[in-house]
């Protein structure tokens, strides 16, 4: 019963979300190859979120967020942190173009800031950043930082930030057009709940999924063992300790779901790590 009640409500979410992408002008589009972990999902984006512009976007909040931490004093001080993080990440540039050969081209760039923050991000076009929370608390071996950084990058390769544009775009169009329709006012509280259990949380979880695939086999290509992506995340569950939501009410997958879903893709990879070391 309960099995054929969420296959139910998963058809009716994909209408919902055919029907909505529609309305916005979405396109089905495969951002990416598939690569050795298959990543081969369709995504719907919006002709109307071009790529070219949501880069600059991108680039000129970066600019902005890196002078505040050159002026803040907080940016790249410790040069053989820097270095390392650098060196790492020039390796896993160099194996983007088994997912996408354009990647290759971007303007990629990363900066160490220091903050408590544990945490690491890429912006559409290849600008990154890393804090030193995450190196200072997680203490990650090169094998596991190049795991971190993998799946920030495989989240710019995959184009999440403006596949979740398109989506919120989707919703907002599907929404007037429900009010035009049926004449019901005030629907924003409702639109917000309905954006958040539709779109928000199992996109996110597909969107990590996803970023987890890319980014072990990103790392398992530039020469780092892949296997370290499950101890990284092993330490990242051990932050949390048992404040940790439930799955069913998280944007990330379980600590053991991510686990056994990275052991499982770090094996299908490991040929491609093992050459990469002879």
């Amino acid at each position: 019963m309960k099995n054929a009640r969420r296959l139910g409500i998963r058809a009716a979410r994909w209408v919902g979300v055919l029907a909505l992408a529609t309305a916005a002008g979405c396109a089905t589009v495969q951002t990416t190859g598939s690569g050795t972990v298959g990543v081969d999902r369709k995504q719907f984006i919006a002709a109307s979120v071009p790529a070219e512009q949501l880069q600059q976007a991108a680039n000129q909040q970066y600019g902005e967020m890196i002078a505040q931490a050159r002026a803040a004093g907080a940016l790249d001080k410790d040069s053989t942190q820097v270095q390392r993080v650098r060196t790492i990440t020039n390796r896993l540039i160099a194996q983007v173009g088994a997912f996408r050969p354009d990647a290759s081209g971007w303007p990629w760039e990363i900066h160490v800031i220091s903050a408590d923050d544990v945490n690491a991000w890429c912006m559409p076009g290849g600008k990154m950043a890393i804090y030193t929370g995450l190196i200072d608390r997680i203490k990650p071996t090169d094998d596991e930082l190049a795991a971190v950084l993998g799946h920030e990058m495989a989240h710019a390769l995959r184009e999440h930030s403006r596949e979740q544009i398109s989506q919120q775009m989707a919703t907002q169009v599907g929404l007037s057009v429900l009010s035009a329709v049926t004449g019901v006012q005030g629907v924003g509280d409702l639109g917000a709940a309905l954006t958040n259990v539709m779109f928000t949380l199992p996109n996110s979880r597909t969107h990590e999924a996803e970023a987890d695939l890319i980014g072990v086999e990103l790392a398992a290509r530039a020469g780092y063992d892949p296997r370290a992506a499950v101890t990284l995340w092993q330490k990242m569950a051990a932050l949390g300790g048992s404040s940790a939501p439930p799955e069913f009410l998280s944007t990330h997958p379980s600590p053991a779901t991510r686990s056994a879903e990275l052991q499982r893709n770090a094996e299908k990879v490991m040929p491609l790590y093992e050459a990469a070391r002879r």
